[in-house]
């Protein structure tokens, strides 16, 4: 075999390898709290916990609540960024980033809101043209 040939086949073994390396570690599955504390980075889903105190602070430019998660234990969140506008009207919420200590800090935060076609009858909706 040439040369040229050898080196192209350990080169794209390689890449492929390191690629396949990079996408395992990217892939997270939602956890709880705990299980979240003992790995880096994880996706936990929960519910905001609105019995406690939650708010902006402009001092350090950051949102913080509280969230239950799936297990029902519920941990501060601190969110580097402004409150999301639909925050009250989410029914589930998932935070992702890392636990340290008994905070989780948040780098992203998904929040799914109540759709407003659930509860609708199909015959409520008429056709546009109709109208």
């Amino acid at each position: 075999m040439k040369p040229k040939l050898i080196l192209g086949i350990i080169a794209i073994v390689g890449f492929t390898s390191l690629l396949m390396y990079n996408f395992g570690e990217s892939i997270s599955t939602y956890t709880t709290f705990d299980v979240a504390a003992e790995h880096g980075s994880a996706h936990v889903p929960g519910t905001w916990d609105n019995t406690k105190e939650y708010g902006f602070s402009k001092e350090s430019r950051q949102f913080t609540f509280y969230m239950k998660d799936e297990a029902g234990n519920s941990r501060k969140v601190v969110y580097p960024k402004a409150k999301p506008n639909n925050f009250e009207q989410a029914d589930r919420l998932v935070v992702i980033g890392e636990m340290k200590g008994n905070i989780f800090y948040a780098d992203e935060m998904l929040m799914k809101c109540p759709s407003k076609y659930n509860d609708a009858n199909p015959g409520e909706f008429t056709k546009a043209s109709e109208s």
